[in-house]
């Protein structure tokens, strides 16, 4: 391997270290130099190891975590349509309980030689997740984008909702109606847009209806991004005699009706529902839920749009874009029922 290290890096006129990180898919190495190394390698005649080969022009990754909830076939329709536009074929990868793994299922992509990734609601997200995955996957030359969940220690452009601001839209309308307690079901504190939605929320209650920090922490109820999960969660908000709930996703909102309803209470005559995402046919259920929407096509367009730069060699910037929600007003939210 040594005298294999020392022809490569002479060929490439880098040292032997730089020739070895690159092999070994490090991040630190600057693309032209990546480039001359692989190249070098190509020139001598070595075969590239399997994770450097040369990349498709016309894959791009997309991994989500499920596709239960409907707001994440909805983003990758807009996604692949976007990607389709533009002469590359989206290749989708989802995570499945007790199956795949978001690291299983990036180094399939990989190895299938996609030219780029983007992430939805990904590890990105979870601030208790080791990110140096990401740093190996840069290392790799595979740019990749995330979707939803911003962390400064991940080098690459991020697209999120602006979660606060979505909670500051749910707790005026909310109050505007009326209604002085008002409860927030949400997902795990782990994950980046669970912090910025409690931030929001919390912050909202203290200008709006001057609930302050103390009291406003037993409001905030966490469980799982799912109905049942929405439904444990409202029923402990409701004990708490809450007459409104906000959910963290419009899955959580249908489990919230069904709490309400299982106490023989009406929605939303009884306690009004405030869902996010705007997930399709959200509008067809009964009642027709008040929810938040997530700009699904603005952030996929944008999401492919900074993956496109950085594949054609032009390094999109490795910040946040932030994309303000929309309240959308149907009928699980009404006026409080005077006393």
């Amino acid at each position: 391997m040594t005298a294999r290290l020392a022809d490569i890096a002479a060929q490439a006129g880098v040292s032997e270290a730089t020739v070895s990180r690159v092999l070994n898919g490090k991040p630190g190495v600057a693309a032209a130099t990546r480039e001359s190394v692989l190249a070098a390698l190509d020139v001598l005649g070595y075969e590239r190891p399997v994770k450097l080969r040369r990349r498709s022009a016309g894959l791009v990754g997309l991994i989500t975590p499920e596709l239960d909830n409907p707001i994440f076939p909805a983003l990758a329709q807009v996604i692949g349509q976007a990607l389709t536009r533009q002469g590359y074929t989206p290749v989708l990868a989802t995570q499945t309980p007790g199956g795949s793994t978001e690291d299983e299922l990036t180094e399939m992509l990989v190895e299938r030689g996609v030219c780029g990734i983007i992430f939805v609601s990904g590890l990105h997200a979870d601030t208790t997740a080791d990110t140096r995955r990401y740093d190996r996957l840069r290392g790799l030359g595979v740019p990749h984008v995330m979707i939803n969940g911003f962390s400064s220690k991940v080098k690459a452009p991020f697209v999120s909702p602006d979660d606060r601001a979505a909670m500051e839209l749910a707790v005026k309308h909310l109050a505007a109606l009326g209604h002085t307690r008002i409860g927030l079901a949400v997902g795990p504190a782990r994950f980046v847009p669970v912090l910025r939605k409690v931030e929001g929320f919390r912050q909202s209650l203290q200008s709006t209806l001057g609930i302050g920090p103390k009291d406003s922490e037993q409001l905030v109820q966490h469980s799982l991004f799912t109905l049942e999960g929405g439904q444990a969660a409202a029923g402990v908000l409701l004990d708490q005699g809450c007459t409104a709930v906000v959910c963290a996703s419009d899955m959580m909102a249908l489990g919230a009706v069904r709490a309400v309803r299982r106490r023989g209470l009406d929605v939303p005559d009884d306690v009004s529902v405030v869902g996010f995402d705007d997930s399709q046919l959200i509008a067809f259920t009964d009642p027709p839920l008040t929810t938040i929407r997530q700009p699904v096509q603005s952030m996929g367009q944008a999401a492919v749009r900074a993956l496109l730069e950085e594949v054609d060699g032009e390094p999109a910037p490795h910040t946040e874009f932030v994309f303000l929600p929309e309240l959308v007003v149907r009928g699980s939210t009404a006026a409080v029922r005077s006393s």
